[in-house]
């Protein structure tokens, strides 16, 4: 056995990837695919939004689909975007036990939840209709911030 290579892993984040991270990057693809379908819609690259269930066209035309000149749908892009982002660096060797990582997706989840929630509530209380993508989405989000829950043992300093 002493013929064997030793193998160096300090500060290589050693053992194996978080699979909260992976979780996180999955469901972030998923919800990039939805924010991306509907920001095509609403930049005009598609024809009539199709809804099987709700009326997806009523949400998407409201007042309540942009923030000033930007579609709220383009915000869903950038969002799922850099959590996905983040996800593939906190699998890296060198980052799996960061605190910077884990609390940016800590933040950056919960934001989207935060976010989710109100346009949630704009649908049932103030537009009166609900888009099922819209609904999918707001899935995503919540599933990827209890996906991201395990980074607060990292962000803490604890769970590596």
């Amino acid at each position: 056995m002493a013929d064997e290579p030793v193998v160096e892993t300090a500060g290589d984040g050693g053992g194996a990837p978080p699979t909260n991270r992976m979780v996180v990057a999955v469901l972030g693809l998923v919800g990039l695919f939805v924010a991306l379908f509907l920001w095509a819609h609403n930049a005009g690259l598609t024809g009539p939004i199709q809804c099987g269930i709700g009326d997806c066209a009523t949400v998407q035309s409201s007042e309540y689909a942009r923030i000033g000149p930007i579609p709220v749908s383009a915000i869903g892009v950038v969002g799922y975007a850099a959590l996905i982002a983040l996800a593939l660096v906190g699998l890296q060797p060198a980052h799996r036990a960061s605190r910077l990582v884990g609390t940016m997706l800590l933040a950056g989840s919960g934001l989207g939840v935060a976010f989710s929630a109100w346009l949630t509530y704009l649908e049932a209380f103030v537009i009166h209709a609900w888009c099922q993508y819209c609904v999918i989405s707001a899935i995503m989000i919540t599933l990827i911030f209890l996906a991201s829950l395990p980074e607060l043992g990292r962000v803490r300093g604890g769970d590596r």
